[in-house]
């Protein structure tokens, strides 16, 4: 871990499936009703090759680790189908929205940077009201978008739509490898806070790493600490 652990920090990007929202199970439960048609078993090793990249690229690791008779598209398709009803219900994670309704309170500018695809956004952000507090949306789909995690282009993408000019000044939150290797990338300050299925020693790149965002102290990043409401 890093020892810089009280930069000041002017703005704040989240990660979204995993980091804001309990998708994580979704995905897994679905991905393995699909895989399992073809006798294969989704691991939590490939899953984790998986966490953060576009749709199209964790769907090709899908097929050629497991080698599935099927195309990419095929699995993305299935997978679509099987998960639009789901996303609109799934709940933000622990201590997510107490920092988001903390930071907005303070005028702390904050974005999502996400790999999911618009329509994919939109669905998982139905019915949460607290999405409206961020300054700015950055998803996998976006045309400026051109290569997705572990680049670090997402990131820089949306510190160009906050207004950042020194990344080291913004603070990632993260629950995959990749998206740490793409915050650390773009030159900011990323908390991870991964699956308890992952081992933390995965994430040594990252300057903190929790168990729950429940965990985080404003104050030890040169943020509003939690009793200044």
């Amino acid at each position: 871990m890093s020892t810089n652990r009280r930069a000041s920090i002017t703005h704040v990007i989240f990660d979204m499936d995993g980091t804001l929202l309990d998708t994580e199970a979704v995905y897994t439960d679905v991905t393995q009703q699909i895989v399992s048609q073809y006798g294969k078993n989704f691991t939590w090793e490939i899953k984790a090759k998986m966490m953060g990249q576009r749709a199209p690229d964790a769907a090709k690791i899908l097929v050629d680790s497991l080698n599935l008779p099927i195309a990419p598209e095929e699995y993305m398709a299935q997978e679509k189908t099987k998960t639009r009803e789901m996303w609109p219900l799934v709940l933000a994670l622990p201590g997510v929205e107490k920092l988001i309704m903390h930071l907005n309170h303070h005028k702390i500018p904050q974005g999502v940077a996400t790999s999911s695809h618009l329509d994919y956004y939109q669905l998982k952000s139905q019915n949460k009201a607290w999405f409206s507090l961020f300054n700015c949306i950055v998803v996998g789909d976006d045309p400026a978008v051109k290569r997705g995690k572990p680049d670090p282009d997402i990131f820089l993408e949306a510190a160009k739509r906050l207004g950042i000019d020194d990344p080291s000044k913004v603070l990632v939150f993260e629950d995959a490898v990749n998206g740490v290797i793409a915050g650390k990338a773009a030159g900011m300050h990323v908390v991870a806070i991964p699956h308890p299925s992952q081992e933390k020693s995965l994430f040594s790149d990252a300057d903190l790493v929790l168990n729950t965002m429940s965990e985080f102290d404003p104050a030890e990043w040169g943020l509003p600490p939690y009793d200044q409401e």
